[in-house]
């Protein structure tokens, strides 16, 4: 008997040590599986309580929507029960949103239009904008420096407009430029043979400067010959026999010639003789400019001094002679009147009628360069200016 219990109890043992280990690995897999359970069932309700919330959000706002509609329904009937004066301002209010959107509705048609029309815009603002000098076509300041007169001054006739101008309103000596206004005032007598012979005599030799001219004492040349080399080659014994060949003698013609600069409004303009030797003619670059203007109005003057060269008759044989101007002896500009002057008080001068594009009239006075080289090449650099920024 005691062999069998303690076979037993060996048995017992045996089942205990195979048995319980895949026991308890079977309570671990169990486990395992209600874990996953219990993770599952809690997202699910998770889930459910966030379409609830959801839910009685979305209700909540039809809610507060629902009691706005029916606070303004109570609100209208309140309105309704008050008597007309007290919905005066409300009509009032309401007037006023109508015209503002009426005013706001104009303003976008105006825009529409605006956009649907740029063509007409662009010509709007082409009309009113004034012409002006551009710093692609070469008007910069590095540029402007390069200038060698003195005194500046550039006009666009058709508007107007000064497009450059430095020291315009300082008053300097003109020298030769002072024959526009000889040609002027002698061309305003109302009786002047043009073909009569007009004779030079010592009263027009040059005194003052003691200046050298082809023209002797006892040449004798028609008044249209005189003209021609005074305005073309700035001739000084034409353009003194001139200033004497005028009723009143040379000291009339000297007042009249002041009195035209003012009847032009040139105040700071003054003359002394007809030839331009004395440094006592003097002007400003920017009333030069009404002179400019004033001798572009006579045919002759026009013509004469923009003559390349001219063969004249002096009674005892020819001279030939050429224009002072190299800018239009060799066609460097398209000009309608010119004039150059020198002395040395006043050093080199040039005033301009330039057509720009051959249409365009602007005005260029130049004033105080010191030498002639200076003087063309400033009327060159601005003929560029003017031929690139204008149209």
């Amino acid at each position: 008997m005691f062999r069998t219990q303690q076979s037993r109890s060996g048995n017992d043992l045996r089942f205990s040590l195979l048995i319980l280990p895949g026991l308890r690995r079977a309570g671990m897999v169990v486990r395992l599986l209600m874990c996953s359970v219990l993770l599952l069932a809690l997202t699910a309700l998770s889930g459910k309580l966030s379409e609830a919330q959801a839910a009685g959000s979305t209700a909540g706002k039809h809610r507060a929507a629902s009691s706005g509609a029916k606070g303004r329904n109570r609100s209208v009937r309140k309105k309704a029960a008050l008597p007309a004066k007290a919905r005066t301002p409300a009509r009032g209010r309401r007037r006023g949103r109508a015209a503002a959107a009426a005013a706001a509705a104009g303003a976008t048609a105006a825009t529409a239009a605006a956009v649907a029309s740029p063509a007409t815009s662009a010509t709007a603002i082409t009309t009113n904008t004034k012409p002006e000098l551009l710093p692609r076509c070469g008007f910069t300041e590095a540029s402007r420096r390069h200038i060698f007169s003195r005194g500046v001054y550039v006009l666009d006739e058709e508007t107007n407009t000064p497009l450059f101008e430095r020291n315009a309103d300082t008053v300097a000596p003109i020298a030769s430029v002072t024959k526009l206004m000889t040609a002027i005032v002698w061309l305003d007598q109302k009786s002047l043979p043009m073909a009569n012979r007009l004779e030079v005599t010592e009263d027009d030799l040059d005194n003052l400067k003691f200046t050298h001219s082809r023209l002797n004492v006892g040449a004798s040349l028609s008044r249209a010959d005189m003209l021609h080399i005074a305005l073309m080659s700035s001739e000084n014994r034409a353009a003194a026999a001139m200033s004497r060949d005028y009723p009143g003698g040379r000291p009339a013609f000297i007042a009249a010639m002041n009195a035209r600069a003012q009847a032009l409004g040139m105040p700071h303009t003054h003359f002394e003789n007809g030839t331009g030797l004395s440094p006592e003619n003097v002007s400003t670059p920017r009333e030069l400019a009404e002179l400019v203007k004033a001798a572009n109005r006579y045919q002759l003057i026009r013509n004469d001094s923009l003559d390349k060269q001219k063969i004249i008759n002096i009674g005892r044989g020819q001279l030939q002679y050429i224009n002072s101007n190299r800018l239009i002896r060799y066609g460097q500009v398209n000009a309608t009147v010119q004039k150059t002057g020198f002395i040395n008080e006043s050093g080199h001068n040039m005033v301009l009628r330039l057509l720009v594009h051959d249409r365009r009239p602007v005005i260029v006075t130049m004033l105080g360069s010191g030498t002639a080289d200076g003087s063309r090449l400033d009327g060159v650099r601005i003929a560029k200016w003017l031929n690139c920024s204008l149209n």
